[in-house]
């Protein structure tokens, strides 16, 4: 796993898991469990980074809320001024209950691209964040 060969890894701890003492199974379910991951991921091939993010948007709609972050900031790190991927990470953080980060990633959303103030406003993933004033001035600036 150190050298980041996670499927070969895979293999090996598939073939102790069964046979494990009990002292290490638990341990060896937890490997197992990030190399499936990491196998996952690293199977992924995306064209676009559009394409990166209707993925990630379908994680998020699945409840892979750490699965749909990751493939979030992997888009933000090649691209960051993707504004639809800040916009993913913001509906992530408010759903995740994560008010600053999804008011950051929103403000950023909409300073690329100021379209994305319109498409906040009737977005009912943001529900949770009606109440907040802060919200409410960056998706209503003309009334502050």
């Amino acid at each position: 796993m150190q050298e980041g060969k996670f499927e070969k890894a895979r293999v090996l701890l598939e073939k102790i898991v069964p046979d494990a003492p009990a002292e290490i199974l638990e341990r060896a379910r937890v490997y197992l469990v990030v190399c499936e991951r990491h196998s996952r991921a690293a199977a992924l091939t995306f064209n676009s980074p559009e394409e990166q993010y209707d993925y990630a948007v379908s994680l998020l709609n699945n409840g892979s809320y750490e699965d749909a972050r990751d493939q979030f900031e992997a888009i933000l790190s090649k691209s960051p001024r993707a504004d639809f991927a800040h916009y993913g990470m913001a509906l992530l953080s408010s759903i995740t209950g994560q008010a600053e980060e999804a008011l950051d990633h929103l403000a950023r959303a909409i300073e690329i691209n100021p379209a994305n103030r319109i498409q906040a406003r009737s977005d009912p993933d943001f529900i949770d964040m009606a109440d907040d004033p802060r919200f409410t001035e960056l998706l209503y600036p003309e009334m502050a």
